[in-house]
């Protein structure tokens, strides 16, 4: 899906945007959103989360992750074998809110320019016209991301981190808020390219599907006898009150202590035996973020230690590079490694005690 002419972004002007945090930049005269309390906050997570989980049986926990990520303004990458529900989930999240969706289907002939969008000539105008690509939408659905080129994966670089693209030396902005959900298969799968590492440090987490229980699997059986149950489900927030859930997540408080856990964590990937390249402090940042996210699904005002442990392997484990022998101990699968060095580090690490309170 990709904008009409009348819908091309202006291009950014020096001086009319601000930086807000690490990457990230707004409209220097971006509209204050609606205030909503944690409780707010909480009735309208559960609302997307029922709805979701109308169409995904039997994992609440993916489900979960993926609102945690939405709501942290970051980018989801869910990874596993094809017909598990990779596409169904994202897209069933995206129906959820009412905002801008666009889906990209990532082939090995598919080219930068069909993502970010290309200058085109206007022959009355005797002027190029830029023509936006799907990535100008709120929510994008990257389908099996790990089947382009990666010259064509790369073009996703900027549009993550700056929410911007740039073509022919113009710099446009994106929508905000923007989040990139992107499937892709394991790599041991035929036609499949790795992400390269400076992508993967840009999904703030990673999540698995897995195989429905028994019990799920039957109900499938019967919910899409007579068609696709995205059919039956439809936006239960705006987009108005998707920004303003952003922004009084952004608002949760998280102690120094807490801050010094998370820093603690990521450092210590820095120095294990078993990692050839550990956590970024970009990671660090998402992973704070995210619990500041989870911590407001739960109405709650303060991040807690558990939020950032819940968290951990998903923001954490998509980052990690193995070493080639702790990979040669584990057949080559370096999933199952990056999570037992995880769930070690967390097993090791002082966790802070006491109530969290604003100074």
């Amino acid at each position: 899906m990709t904008p009409s002419s009348s819908q091309v972004p202006a291009p950014i002007v020096a001086g009319s945007r601000v930086a807000v945090g690490h990457g990230r930049e707004e409209p220097a005269s971006a509209p204050e959103q609606p205030a909503l309390s944690l409780h707010d906050v909480q009735s309208a997570g559960e609302a997307i989360r029922r709805n979701v989980e109308r169409v995904i049986d039997g994992k609440h926990a993916a489900v979960f992750t993926a609102l945690t990520v939405l709501l942290a303004e970051g980018h989801l990458l869910i990874e596993d074998v094809p017909g598990v529900g990779k596409t169904m989930l994202a897209k069933a999240l995206a129906r959820s809110v009412d905002c801008t969706v666009s889906r990209i289907q990532f082939t090995p002939d598919l080219l930068p320019s069909d993502v970010t969008g290309v200058s085109v000539y206007n022959q009355a105008d005797r002027r190029f016209e830029f023509k936006p690509g799907p990535v100008f939408a709120n929510i994008v659905i990257g389908d099996e991301i790990n089947r382009a080129s990666p010259k064509t994966q790369s073009a996703l670089l900027e549009c993550m981190e700056e929410r911007q693209v740039t073509v022919d030396g113009t710099t446009y902005p994106l929508a905000l808020p923007f989040t990139v959900m992107a499937t892709q298969n394991p790599l041991e799968m035929e036609g499949t390219y790795a992400l390269p590492e400076a992508q993967r440090d840009r999904f703030m987490a990673r999540i698995s599907m897995g195989y429905p229980d028994t019990g799920s699997e039957i109900a499938m059986l019967d919910s899409r006898d007579t068609g696709s149950p995205l059919a039956l489900i439809g936006a239960v927030v705006s987009g108005v009150e998707l920004r303003s859930m952003i922004h009084a997540a952004r608002g949760v408080f998280a102690s120094a202590a807490v801050k010094e856990y998370a820093v603690a964590l990521v450092r210590a990937t820095r120095d294990d035996r078993d990692l050839r390249l550990g956590a970024s402090p970009r990671a660090t940042l998402q992973l704070i973020r995210a619990a500041k996210a989870q911590a407001a699904l739960f109405g709650r005002g303060y991040v807690l230690p558990d939020d950032v442990d819940s968290l951990a392997v998903a923001v954490l484990g998509h980052r990690l590079v193995p070493t080639s022998r702790a990979l040669g101990h584990h057949h080559q699968d370096s999933r199952p490694l990056t999570e037992e060095v995880i769930h070690r580090i967390l097993a090791a690490t002082v966790v802070p005690v006491g109530a969290p309170e604003r100074p």
